[in-house]
């Protein structure tokens, strides 16, 4: 029973977590678009995450509300944060010569190491609610194996 409610707790913090960045991005679309045209990608990928980012953000918290979908959800939450991450790293690692923060509301005021510790704990959380809703999937049927 505490492992469920907690469970559900991670998920709402994921859920959170990603629509807040999402329209955040949306309700200040000019800005967010600008902020990517300033990034140290090619063009045609700044295009690609202007219009694809917020959509995937609903899409995978979407993915995270139901119990049927929620473990692809998870490995998305899981995949797209990890690839935040390692963005902030080469950050920090000085591998681009600028970066501006496309991070709406709050976030964008971290800094970056403090943005660094704010994603691994992310991580950690999808990795911790994975394995919370592996755990659950079995504990419901013993024989099933979660996809």
């Amino acid at each position: 029973m505490k492992k469920a409610i907690l469970s559900e707790t991670i998920t709402a913090l994921l859920v959170l977590l990603f629509l807040y960045a999402a329209f955040s991005k949306l309700a200040d679309f000019a800005a967010f678009r600008a902020a990517m045209g300033k990034q140290p990608f090619p063009k045609w990928l700044q295009a690609v995450v202007i219009h694809t980012l917020p959509a995937a953000e609903i899409a995978t918290a979407i993915l995270l509300v139901p119990a049927k979908t929620r473990l692809a959800g998870l490995f998305t939450f899981c995949g797209l944060m990890g690839l935040f991450t390692l963005y902030i790293t080469a950050i920090l690692l000085h591998l681009f010569p600028y970066v501006p923060c496309t991070c709406g509301g709050v976030i964008s005021r971290l800094r970056w190491p403090q943005h660094l510790v704010f994603n691994l704990a992310f991580v950690a959380l999808g990795i911790w609610g994975t394995r919370l809703t592996i755990f659950h999937a079995r504990n419901q049927d013993p024989t099933a194996r979660p996809v």
